[in-house]
């Protein structure tokens, strides 16, 4: 199977915003650029590169993010050995996290649906993830967890994603990727 490339647009509700990515997805690894403009809570854009190793883990996720009164960069990297570091300090409460998580990004929910192929057959699965709240980009570590909750014939899956008291049932297409997540975003057609 060789890499394919795609281009969602997603609406994202929460900051009355839009996202598009280019991504560049292999049978085992996905690279994405993608762009953001978002209204609220206070107006900014967000730009980004995230690129995983084997089995959609993250190698690094590079983000720069512009408001009226800063502009601020981020480079997240995860090594061979696990070893995390946020603009070049290491992060040993990072620790055993496969995945960087952008926050109110519909994209970074894919690695780890696609790592254990919830998005077409059942299973639960725990994560740590390296979480970055935007637009400040600080990052923090994530209890999550993504659960297989059915597969319909055209292909779509829900897959319902958890953190803390906070929960969603996301709709992902074939390719793992977000049709649908409630209250966040939801795919343009």
């Amino acid at each position: 199977m060789s890499t394919r490339t795609t281009v969602p647009t997603w609406r994202i509700t929460e900051t009355a915003g839009l996202e598009t990515a280019w991504i560049d997805l292999g049978p085992s690894t996905l690279s994405a650029r993608g762009r953001v403009a978002a209204a609220l809570p206070t107006p900014y854009w967000l730009t980004y590169e995230l690129e995983t190793g084997e089995d959609f883990t993250t190698r690094r996720l590079h983000v720069s993010a512009h408001t009226p009164e800063t502009v601020r960069t981020l480079d997240l990297r995860r090594d061979t050995t696990g070893r995390w570091t946020v603009d070049g300090s290491e992060r040993p409460d990072l620790a055993g996290a496969l995945d960087g998580d952008l926050g109110l990004s519909p994209l970074t929910n894919t690695p780890p649906v696609l790592r254990h192929g919830l998005h077409r057959s059942p299973g639960e699965h725990h994560f740590l993830m390296a979480w970055v709240r935007v637009p400040d980009l600080t990052v923090h570590p994530s209890r999550q967890t993504y659960t297989h909750l059915r597969t319909v014939p055209d292909g779509t899956a829900t897959v319902r994603f958890t953190s803390g008291d906070y929960r969603a049932d996301l709709t992902v297409d074939a390719d793992g990727l977000i049709r649908d997540y409630p209250e966040l975003a939801q795919r343009l057609p």
